[in-house]
């Protein structure tokens, strides 16, 4: 089997249709069909279910897309590095919010410092949209939350992070020194949206402790979660790196978790990726983040 085969099989998968491949990779309809032919045939399995005019990927198909991605992507990495070894590249990093808030802006600028000719990609969404870039080989490197679900990717941990509680400055809690979850629990509760790193975290700990909590507000934004609870809405448990300015301000007031509710930022890349010079020396301005903070 040829590389050309592997090109049309990722091309097929992605669009689940022969004639959007074929456009794709500018090749008449009828080769696209025959290399898929000849790819199950050598192979001999099915790789796609025909069902009527649609087809879609088989257990086996899904299997060997894994395979013939990272084979593609390979040969991809391969070519741009050869071919531009003199030139300057790209790399391309993914973080979930958090992270590209308050850390990535730091990181990239010490990068550029020893790669000022290097272009820097930069994706920015929850962590479980960064695991499927890293899976889609979109990124060459996700900053995470939390730990990957998928096995085919590498993560190792580089900085811990604090969640803390918030309330407002005229809050019946606001003059304790910390605070329990069983405590705030008591409270109406502001929570950042579901799938996000801190809430799928929040809602494990509550669980844990059989506590049943209902947020009376649900936001992707920071932001308005914080100018709720300043204005007595509620209360809420966020990051330390999300709300560190607006305690300093007074905008809020923090209470310290008892126990402490902390968790690991991961570096994530997936475990076929070839890390160049370049992605390698990212990885260890991560590390020595971490370390500093």
């Amino acid at each position: 089997m040829t590389l050309r085969h592997m090109k049309i099989f990722v091309a097929v998968f992605k669009h689940s249709n022969i004639t959007k491949a074929a456009k794709e990779l500018h090749l008449a309809q009828p080769s696209v069909s025959v290399a898929i032919k000849e790819l199950e045939e050598y192979y001999g399995v099915r790789l796609f279910e025909r069902i009527g005019r649609r087809i879609f990927p088989s257990e086996c198909g899904k299997e060997f897309f894994d395979y013939a991605l990272h084979i593609v992507s390979l040969f991809e990495d391969m070519e741009k590095k050869i071919k531009n070894w003199n030139q300057s590249g790209v790399l391309r990093v993914g973080t979930s919010i958090t992270i590209g808030t308050h850390m990535l802006p730091l990181l990239i600028q010490q990068y550029q410092l020893q790669y000022p000719e290097l272009k820097i990609e930069a994706f920015i969404s929850r962590s479980s949209d960064i695991e499927q870039k890293i899976q889609d080989n979109s990124i060459d490197i996700g900053l995470i939350e939390t730990r990957p679900e998928h096995t085919e990717i590498h993560s190792v941990p580089f900085m811990e992070d604090t969640m803390c509680a918030i309330v407002s400055c005229s809050h019946p809690l606001a003059g304790q020194k910390s605070t329990t979850l069983s405590q705030l629990a008591e409270f109406p509760f502001l929570m950042r949206e579901k799938g996000s790193a801190g809430r799928e975290l929040l809602d494990a700990c509550f669980s844990l402790l059989q506590l049943s909590v209902s947020p009376i507000w649900e936001s992707a934004s920071t932001q308005a979660i914080v100018k709720g609870v300043a204005g007595g809405i509620g209360v809420a448990v966020l990051p330390y790196l999300l709300v560190e300015r607006d305690i300093q301000q007074n905008v809020v007031k923090m209470l310290p978790l008892k126990p402490p509710l902390q968790r690991e930022l991961n570096i994530i890349y997936h475990k076929s990726k070839y890390l160049t010079p370049n992605m390698n020396t990212f990885i260890s301005l991560c590390k020595n983040y971490g370390k500093e903070g």
